[in-house]
């Protein structure tokens, strides 16, 4: 009980500044079967600032690259699959991130809040999501992210 205490009242400060992503796994809760969400090794940051604001900007590894610009229908549709971003506020508890979403990737999402459980691993942050529907394919998963301080 003491260390979630300790961790409860410097997660605030803890949890400021940039971050780099090393990792997004997904796991399917049907099946329990564990992939990588954006591929191997994606690119990607977020940022929690002091003023309650925070910004995440995430890229597919392997992202396709358009033949010419502007893109064609198809090309624009695996770029928007192969990226995942948004802008909002945000609220640390004992145990956990809210992020409540001003603007997204996915017009669905904006106005939502999401919840990101915390834990850390050393330095490394890392995130566990309660069960919540893969906006790319629809499916039952949950998510663990690792980031490492930028």
């Amino acid at each position: 009980m003491s260390s979630n205490t300790r961790l409860s009242s410097d997660l605030p400060t803890r949890l400021l500044g940039t971050w780099r992503m090393l990792s997004w796994k997904r796991v399917l809760v049907l099946s329990g079967e564990e992939s990588d969400a954006l591929g191997p090794n994606p690119f990607g940051y977020i940022n929690y600032a002091p003023d309650g604001r925070l910004m995440v900007f995430v890229l597919k590894s392997g992202r396709p690259k358009p033949k010419s610009s502007p893109p064609s229908p198809e090309e624009k549709i695996a770029l928007f699959d192969s990226f995942f971003a948004y802008v909002g506020s945000y609220e640390v508890l004992a145990d956990r991130v809210i992020h409540t979403l001003d603007g997204s990737w996915n017009e669905l999402w904006t106005g939502t809040k999401q919840t990101r459980l915390l834990s850390f691993s050393g330095e490394n942050l890392i995130y566990s999501t309660p069960e919540t529907v893969d906006p790319m394919d629809g499916r039952l998963c949950t998510y663990r992210v690792e980031f490492e301080r930028a």
